[in-house]
């Protein structure tokens, strides 16, 4: 799910992986410090607790009429993976080519307190669910590398989730899949196994009577932020995955590199 934290603006900053990303407004932002590269973020909009504005997602274009179908869009990368593919991909997704309900933002609260003690909320407003492209009728979920995920996410003024985000968005979802493994192994990256996939995750969720823009969580593994890709240059952070009972099959780990993506 893409996440963006509505509660509070605030400046971000994350480890730039070797690509100059773009923010929302298409300027190159990167400085450079003796640690890492990083990237400053412009602030994050402001909204209600407890809302998601629609205005939050004015950063994605509408789809085109004459956009492609799912179907043409998977036969042209269907001999394709890695960043090859994600370009491909990216490039559908970035000019609108998404689901309606994927526009509508869901509200995820988190209670806490500050460093200074103080009590505070915050509101992520997230996807309902993951990154899809294609029509309301016929879309298909899309794994992405971390440069792709975080171009996309940056595009649309959004954010991708740290693992404590994953958790609370699994905590909150109106309803859990569960999780449906298949058999690992080099496939594992093709195109043809994340269709398949998806095509497990959509019987799954019209067997449970889910209604499109219904937040669910189960059925994918994250990419994630993480301090550890400060020091890990060139690596994708990736967990969640969680069963009915809330824990994670998929603990984080960063032992892929930045352009890996599976089902």
């Amino acid at each position: 799910n893409l996440d963006l934290a509505v509660a509070k603006a605030f400046p971000r900053t994350r480890p730039d992986f070797a690509d100059p990303l773009k923010s929302a407004r298409g300027t190159s932002v990167a400085t450079k410090t003796k640690r890492t590269m990083t990237v400053e973020m412009p602030p994050l909009k402001t909204a209600r607790l407890g809302t998601c504005a629609n205005t939050l997602t004015a950063s994605i274009p509408p789809r085109a009429k004459n956009a492609r179908d799912i179907r043409t869009i998977l036969a042209d990368v269907e001999n394709l993976e890695g960043a090859e593919r994600d370009r491909k991909l990216e490039k559908e997704v970035l000019m609108g080519n998404i689901p309606d309900f994927l526009r509508k933002l869901v509200p995820v609260q988190i209670s806490g307190k500050t460093r200074d003690g103080r009590n505070t909320e915050i509101v992520l407003c997230v996807t309902p669910d993951y990154i899809a492209a294609g029509s309301n009728s016929e879309f298909v979920r899309l794994p992405f590398g971390l440069k792709s995920a975080m171009r996309i996410a940056d595009r649309f003024n959004m954010e991708l989730p740290t693992t404590r985000m994953v958790d609370h968005i699994f905590a909150t979802a109106e309803l859990h899949l569960a999780p449906s493994p298949m058999k690992p192994g080099d496939a594992m990256r093709t195109t043809k196994y994340f269709r398949i996939h998806n095509d497990k995750v959509e019987k799954q969720r019209r067997q449970a009577g889910a209604k499109d823009g219904m937040l669910i969580a189960g059925q994918k593994k994250d990419v994630v932020l993480t301090e550890r890709l400060f020091n890990q240059q060139g690596r994708v952070a990736i967990y969640g995955w969680h069963r009915s009972n809330g824990r994670p099959i998929q603990p984080l780990s960063t032992v892929h590199g930045a352009s890996y993506a599976d089902y």
